[in-house]
């Protein structure tokens, strides 16, 4: 079955399984609110604490914007791994062995799908913010190298969840992969790479280097999108393993 078929034929279908869910609905504005957030709190901030304590948070402003970088893909990701905990308790992807999606294809639909979400939400949303400069190519090469993180956290909760309940509990639980990244900011480069083992902490670098207009950003580029899908990969086996049992 051809890609535009398979969007047609299962397209529509998510999007009513999004608008029925009112978490799922909350899920996929929550990167434009946070931008909106930071674009009119931030600044309100920064004006106060350096009136008061006489700190500049300018030069935090991209430590604070690579939040956005974070959390878009790790949205994406986890609608789409609460979409397919519920399929998969609705033994829809069995019923998928006897059409002609197979299983490879649907999960191949799966996985593109909150990735390209991911580079789209995040080409908006980090202007959005209006509290860094980046250039629309360095911001859609961010979006990409952090693309591989929405499929990582789908299969993360249909790998590893039973049920909502613990898709939940793993979803929260997932939330501290986000502070190695922003621990990473206030520590030396040398030690900077053991924060290198979180996939989370490539794409932020990216974004920091390319925002900063700083050289070396290829490596980051390259390898943290290696890493990523590798991670996917792996993510991939035990979904399988975990569907044929």
């Amino acid at each position: 079955m051809k890609a535009v078929a398979v969007i047609r034929a299962l397209g529509p279908i998510d999007l009513k399984s999004v608008a029925r869910d009112a978490m799922l609905r909350w899920l996929v504005a929550l990167p434009v609110l946070m931008a909106l957030l930071l674009r009119w709190g931030v600044p309100v901030a920064a004006e106060r604490v350096s009136r008061q304590y006489s700190i500049d948070l300018l030069p935090y402003f991209p430590l604070i914007v690579s939040i956005i970088v974070l959390v878009t893909p790790m949205v994406a990701g986890v609608v789409i791994g609460f979409l397919l905990l519920d399929q998969r308790d609705d033994r829809t992807l069995s019923a998928l062995q006897v059409t002609p999606l197979t299983l490879p294809g649907y999960l191949a639909y799966r996985l593109a799908v909150p990735m390209l979400v991911s580079v789209v939400m995040t080409v908006i949303s980090v202007p959005l913010t209006g509290l860094v400069r980046i250039g629309p190519l360095p911001l859609l090469l961010v979006g990409v190298a952090a693309s591989p993180l929405a499929p990582a956290f789908a299969l993360l909760l249909a790998a590893f969840a039973n049920n909502k309940v613990q898709g939940f509990a793993i979803m929260k639980a997932a939330g501290a992969l986000n502070w190695p990244p922003i621990i990473a900011w206030f520590v030396p480069t040398v030690w900077q790479w053991v924060m290198g083992v979180v996939p989370t902490y490539w794409p932020v670098k990216l974004f920091w280097l390319l925002e900063a207009g700083e050289g070396g950003w290829w490596g980051y580029l390259v390898v943290g999108t290696a890493y990523q899908l590798l991670v996917v990969t792996l993510m991939l086996r035990r979904f399988n393993t975990v569907m044929h049992r």
